[in-house]
């Protein structure tokens, strides 16, 4: 499905790649995690797979075939995209929000508004009461929501997500996690997602890939890093979540922090 080789990323007057010759595959339908401290090279990674960044070696690969061969404007419009922050439009209602990218690839009104109302019923917000309101008007995790809808209106097979949730409070967070999740098992969408937070990278990927100043340590399914950690950064991200619940089961206890 998805096929990163050698991919490396460079930058004028920095001596280290801020990716060195990373190699991964990631399967149809497959939720991958890239998974690292700020600075690792995962986001420049992301943005390479749909060429909002190009690469200055080595290549992507989607079905067999070189995104460098693929126009970059039709590309993205065919990769979904969600990020922090979300970044929709102001001035644009809820449903023109979503329909802009079906609108750019000549998608009728009809199926436009049938796909809008669509994806609203999708992630939890009905249609009639949220249609035509502005982006002003919802909370941030309404908002996340509209997001998510945009980056599958036009029925992508690959899904990218960069810290989507990171500015959400956790109970938000969490649900949103949970439709995620459930979108991506009904959709059957492939999703790599970019998160520095470990707790979230290991309830949420089939597999994890961990960087660390622009390369790959290691990568495999949550439980086999935390048995069987490369080396002593892996162990330590991987022993984080187990501390964190074991710190929540103490209190719970009475046993204090």
């Amino acid at each position: 499905m998805l096929k990163l080789e050698k991919l490396t990323k460079r930058y004028p007057g920095v001596a280290a790649p801020a990716v060195d010759a990373l190699s991964l595959s990631v399967d149809e339908g497959e939720f991958l995690v890239l998974l690292g401290g700020s600075g690792c090279g995962k986001t420049t990674t992301l943005k390479m797979i749909n060429r909002l960044i190009e690469p200055t070696s080595g290549r992507v690969l989607i079905d067999g075939q070189d995104i460098t061969l693929a126009d970059p404007v039709q590309l993205r419009r065919h990769i979904g995209y969600v990020f922090q922050g979300v970044g929709l439009f102001p001035h644009m209602s809820i449903a023109a929000n979503i329909g802009i990218t079906p609108k750019l690839l000549g998608w009728d009104a009809a199926r436009i508004q049938n796909r809008v109302d669509e994806l609203l019923e999708l992630v939890g917000l009905p249609p009639e009461e949220y249609r035509d309101r502005a982006p002003r008007e919802l909370s941030g995790g309404q908002r996340q929501r509209i997001g998510v809808a945009r980056a599958i209106a036009s029925e992508p097979k690959i899904l990218l997500a960069d810290e989507p949730f990171g500015a959400l409070d956790p109970l938000t967070r969490a649900g949103l996690q949970d439709e995620l999740l459930a979108l991506r098992s009904r959709l059957n969408l492939t999703v790599v997602m970019v998160t520095h937070d470990m707790t979230e990278a290991v309830l949420l990927a089939d597999r994890i890939a961990v960087m660390r100043a622009g390369r790959l340590v290691q990568c495999g399914a949550p439980a086999a890093l935390m048995r069987d950690p490369a080396d002593d950064y892996v162990k330590e991200l991987m022993q984080a979540p187990k501390r964190q619940a074991d710190r929540v089961e103490a209190i719970a206890g009475g046993g204090g922090a």
